[in-house]
C-alpha cells in the first residue's frame, strides 16, 4: 500500500483530515511539522525567528528525505512543496492530495498567523504566499479536494470517494 500525502496551506486541514483518514484506513499518521519539532527540539516559529524561513524549509526537506512514509497518511508542512527532492520522494511513495481552501476561510481557521511558523519571507503577504504555493500544490497533486465550508468528516468522505 502506498502513502497518502496531504499538501496545502496552513489551515487547510492537513493534520485534522490526516488523523481521521488514517483511522478510516487503519494506517499510521505522520505530521512532518511534528517531525521537524522533534528533530530540532524547537517550534516551527522558533526556527523561523532564530534561523529564518529558508532554514525551516531546508530542515523540512531533510526530514522528509530521511523518513519512511510507506503505508502512512502524511500531513506535510505548507512549505514542503518548495523542496523538489522531498516532493519527488513523496510522489514516489504515494499519492499527493491537495487540500484547497479559499483564502478568507484559511485566515479564519488560523487566527495565529503571525506565530504559526510559516516558512515565507516576512514581507510576503498571506495572499502572496497562497498564490505562489497554489501553483506548486496543483503541479504536484494527483487529486484536489476542496475543503471550503466542509466539516472534517465531509472532507474525508470526499477524499475517500476520489481515492477509490
Amino acid at each position: 500500500m502506498s502513502a497518502i500525502v496531504l499538501v496545502g496551506m496552513p489551515g487547510a486541514g492537513k493534520s485534522t483530515i490526516g488523523v481521521l483518514l488514517a483511522k478510516q484506513l487503519a494506517r499510521n499518521f505522520i505530521d512532518t511539522d511534528l517531525l521537524i519539532q522533534l528533530e530540532t527540539d524547537k517550534t516551527l516559529q522558533q526556527i523561523v525567528d532564530e534561523k529564518g524561513y529558508k532554514k525551516l524549509r531546508e530542515i523540512e526537506e531533510q526530514v522528509i528525505l530521511k523518513w519512511d512514509f510507506s503505508d502512512s497518511v502524511v500531513a506535510t508542512g505548507g512549505s514542503a512543496v518548495y523542496g523538489q527532492g522531498s516532493m519527488a520522494k513523496l510522489k514516489e511513495v504515494g499519492r499527493i492530495i491537495y487540500l484547497s481552501c479559499k483564502l478568507k476561510e484559511l485566515r479564519a481557521r488560523i487566527g495565529n498567523y503571525e506565530r504559526r511558523g510559516i516558512a515565507a519571507p516576512p514581507e510576503q503577504s498571506f495572499l502572496e504566499i497562497a498564490e505562489e504555493r497554489e501553483t506548486l500544490y496543483r503541479q504536484y497533486a494527483d487529486i484536489e479536494v476542496i475543503t471550503d465550508g466542509l466539516i472534517p468528516a465531509q472532507v474525508v468522505e470526499s477524499l475517500l470517494r476520489k481515492l477509490s
